[in-house]
């Protein structure tokens, strides 16, 4: 992100991002029709870098690392006035690499096609993930008090607002 060109980035048909990634090998990252229209409005913008400089700092030269961290910092404290949840979180780049790649998992995108996403080398890398993912739900679920002996669980039984509005959909 902090090394991208204008000429990295393809806004029409089959949206992506071309880069450098670790290991000197280069990326090609789709983007979400999201990313675009917000990329689209950002070169909009009055140019206030120098050459194309896509992210540039308040110098008009290549945000560093350290920029991209301090700006997410910024944010974050900003939501964490709106959003409580936010609080006692840790939010890094990383992490929110992490969550995008939990997202795909959880919307169904095979773990292969995530690995070409965030440029693993191997699927092993990716199920890292996966495992981080199960770690968090086995966590949960330790929380959670289980039954007295020899109580069994009813059936649950939706009310009729519940029904009425499900059969409205």
């Amino acid at each position: 992100m902090t090394s991208l060109c204008t000429p990295d980035v393809v806004l029409g048909t089959g949206a992506h991002v071309r880069c450098m990634g670790k290991g000197r090998k280069e990326r090609c990252t789709p983007l979400t029709k999201q990313a675009v229209d917000t990329l689209k409005r950002w070169l909009r913008e009055p140019r206030r870098r120098a050459g194309d400089i896509l992210f540039p700092n308040a110098r008009g030269v290549r945000l560093s690392a350290d920029g991209v961290q301090f700006l997410l910092a910024k944010h974050v404290a900003a939501a964490r006035q709106k959003c409580p949840s936010l609080k006692n979180k840790r939010v890094t780049p990383h992490v929110l690499r992490h969550t995008a790649a939990m997202e795909l998992l959880q919307g169904g995108v095979d773990r292969s096609v995530i690995a070409l996403w965030l440029g693993h080398e191997s699927i092993e890398t990716t199920q890292i993930y996966l495992d981080a993912d199960l770690a968090l739900k086995e966590k949960a679920l330790a929380k959670t008090t289980p039954m007295a002996k020899g109580k069994v669980a009813g059936r649950y039984r939706p009310g009729d607002k519940l029904l009425a509005f499900l059969k409205s959909l």
